[in-house]
């Protein structure tokens, strides 16, 4: 029989934070200035003709769409990091106020995942003389100590991947011809989604597939919107 310290799995749990920010990220970048690039081009045929206006709106969505997304992330994780911080002060004093108590909710939780119990109050003991606010912040407050919000990295990982994911459309248009500009931009946009969707996919360990043709799908929706609403206000004005 194999010992049981042979056995070994591989988990994804605490990529969750970081891959979570660095896909939307990069996917808001591309589906953002590509749509940016795709309106404004489809709004003038003057502006597909002369492309400094479609760069210098791409560069300030660029640019503006970065820090809005670290901006973004530092304050809703900062807020998940602010409350995580004070539930678990909070689980600490109570920790020192009323230890039998506590020893007695956490072993009521074993006993409530079918735990017998007598078992749970021994594995509730033990935990408790080893970590105690480990074992509570685990098991009564879903907060695992080492994976815990980090809003400065979270912010720089939704900054640096938006500005890459929007780097790609942008960068299209010093390459193509102006006559196809809102065809390439498109495709090629939707390319970069859609190895975006299988890499995060990938790397989460989810369907390929699967994420590939959401992200996609999406994408195209919305180059496809702009692109109307575009057209329609430059035919208008």
């Amino acid at each position: 029989m194999r010992a049981l310290s042979s056995h070994r799995e591989r988990h994804v749990a605490d990529r969750i934070g970081w891959l979570r920010a660095a896909v939307l990220g990069a996917n808001d970048g591309i589906v953002s200035t590509a749509s940016l690039i795709i309106g404004v081009a489809a709004a003038s045929t003057e502006a597909a003709g002369d492309t400094s206006a479609i760069v210098i709106a791409g560069t300030a969505g660029l640019v503006a769409g970065a820090m809005s997304m670290a901006a973004g992330e530092y304050v809703s994780v900062s807020a998940q990091a602010d409350t995580e911080t004070a539930e678990l002060d909070r689980e600490r004093r109570e920790l020192v106020d009323d230890p039998h108590g506590e020893l007695a909710e956490l072993a009521a939780i074993y006993v409530a995942r079918g735990v017998d119990a007598a078992t749970a109050a021994s594995v509730a003991a033990q935990l408790m003389a080893k970590d105690a606010i480990g074992a509570h912040a685990r098991d009564e407050l879903d907060i695992t100590l080492g994976a815990r919000a980090r809003p400065v990295q979270a912010a720089f990982a939704s900054a640096a991947s938006f500005m890459v994911g929007a780097a790609l459309p942008l960068l299209s248009v010093f390459v193509v011809p102006p006559g196809v500009l809102i065809w390439a931009v498109g495709a090629g946009s939707l390319l970069f989604l859609a190895l975006l969707g299988a890499v995060g996919a990938k790397t989460g360990g989810a369907t390929v597939w699967r994420g590939t043709v959401r992200v996609t799908f999406w994408g195209a929706f919305a180059m496809i919107a702009t692109a109307a609403i575009g057209a329609l206000i430059g035919g208008a004005v």
